[in-house]
């Protein structure tokens, strides 16, 4: 079960529906989207720019996260982008973006309403980034090569638009892990790594179920007293990658 199906239990206990809330993936006009009240994280200019040229490339690779009222819940950097690219590039954005219409995620609940609901959206949303393969990886740097990003080093020129720092925005990962992506002959060793990663988060996650647990043997009672160092062994690693 994903974060987001837990997230729907939640919405559909709250509000008291015996069926199953359905999380609902359409489009939406630009314009329908209402920004947040509140922002649990600032706006990064360099990171709307970056991203807003990435998009202009790609399209919207993690569509917007809103509430039945068309209010943002996740997702501020990539609609701050958008907004970007349709007034400094409008043949770009329309490309991207066909009829005005922007790829969302709706869920079925009012964020005015259970604000805390929203919270925990953004939290699972950011979570659940997908982790990219090297080949991946790759593929979208060819992409964003042919469409004029260089491979600059050092502070790049006025008017270029460098690779790394847009290709670390795509796939929300830092520069020397990028770097280590694109490095030759190391797809195998970091597709053994990214499988090893998205392994441990499971593993985590299940441990955490697992702790809410009573123990009852011994052999519970002595694994639950070691549970924290594990957690934070496993915590440490998955830092490590990011």
């Amino acid at each position: 079960m994903t974060n987001f199906d837990k997230i729907l239990e939640v919405a559909q206990k709250r509000q008291g529906q015996s069926q199953p809330l359905k999380l609902q993936d359409s489009t939406v006009l630009l314009e329908q989207i209402k920004d947040r009240e509140q922002d649990t994280r600032p706006s990064n200019p360099k990171h709307v720019e970056s991203l807003a040229e990435s998009i202009a490339v790609l399209g919207l690779i993690e569509p917007l996260v809103i509430d039945n009222k068309f209010r943002l819940l996740a997702g501020g950097h990539r609609l701050a982008a958008i907004r970007l690219l349709k007034e400094q590039q409008a043949e770009k954005y329309l490309h991207q973006f066909p009829d005005n219409r922007i790829p969302i995620r709706m869920l079925p609940f009012d964020v005015e309403e259970d604000p805390d609901l929203a919270l925990q959206v953004e939290i699972a949303e950011n979570e659940q980034r997908r982790d990219y393969t090297p080949n991946e990886v790759k593929v979208i740097a060819e992409r964003l090569r042919t469409a004029g990003f260089l491979d600059v080093k050092g502070r790049p020129k006025k008017g270029q638009k460098p690779l790394m720092p847009a290709l670390a925005v795509v796939i929300g990962k830092n520069l020397r892990t990028v770097q280590r992506y694109l490095e030759p002959n190391q797809s195998n060793d970091q597709e053994k790594s990214t499988t090893a990663v998205v392994l441990l988060k499971q593993a985590s996650t299940k441990l955490k179920q697992w702790q809410k647990i009573e123990p009852k043997t011994p052999q519970e009672k002595a694994l639950a007293k070691h549970l924290p160092e594990l957690l934070n062994l496993i915590e440490d690693v998955l830092g490590n990658e990011k």
